[in-house]
């Protein structure tokens, strides 16, 4: 297998891409495309690019393309196992996968105001109450999730699964856009962050030489 991802530093869906092959343990090759630059409009056009019209994460399986960090999720899921990435006991699976979709498809104002930068902490300010009603939701749904199925280790759902994958980059954003949580969603965060997946993650975006100008703040 090989998988193509974005820009570390940036890319929040290349991070849950590559940490569902992670997740999978099936060997695989990681190709990194630094998005945005002079040669991408070429690059998105090549073959191995061309099939996810440019979109990143891509999964390629032999001769099998998965694009989309869900879609990747749900093709390793298949193709291991779903134990290794979804609870066994029904109500949990159900509340992982609907988790999972909520964060696919929501949560445009947080993903706008605070976009996923490794490499920088911003100032200390109060989000927009958009922004702040997306906090809250993330957190009223790990909150439900830590109560009711995550007595069998850190995480969401005990183990390192589906959903935690799916949250991984709104970790990132509570800690470097410094966004006021409680205390138990602070611990998770941590978890999230001492999983050797993620610190490996972390330490190859710091040592990325490339900067994408759009994703940088003003420092006016």
């Amino acid at each position: 297998m090989k998988i193509i991802i974005g820009n570390r530093a940036y890319s929040s869906w290349s991070l849950r891409g590559w940490l569902a092959a992670k997740l999978s343990g099936l060997p695989f090759d990681e190709v990194v495309v630094p998005l945005f630059d002079a040669d991408w409009d070429r690059r998105r056009t090549e073959p191995d690019l061309a099939a996810s019209n440019g979109m990143v994460p891509i999964l390629w399986d032999g001769d099998i393309p998965v694009w989309g960090s869900l879609a990747i999720i749900d093709y390793l899921a298949d193709r291991t196992g779903q134990a290794r990435f979804w609870p066994a006991e029904p109500a949990a699976r159900a509340l992982a996968r609907s988790m999972a979709g909520e964060m696919h498809s929501g949560f445009l104002p947080l993903r706008r105001a605070c976009p996923m930068h490794l490499r920088r902490t911003y100032p200390k300010r109060d989000p927009s109450p958009d922004v702040r009603a997306d906090v809250d939701r993330i957190v009223e749904l790990w909150a439900e999730a830590r109560r009711r199925f995550g007595g069998g280790g850190p995480f969401l759902f005990g183990a390192f699964g589906a959903a935690d994958i799916m949250y991984a980059p709104v970790c990132t954003r509570i800690v470097t856009h410094q966004l006021a949580v409680p205390e138990f969603a602070h611990d998770y965060v941590d978890a999230i962050y001492a999983h050797p997946w993620m610190a490996e993650w972390i330490a190859a975006a710091a040592e990325e030489p490339w900067v994408i100008d759009r994703y940088e703040p003003s420092e006016a």
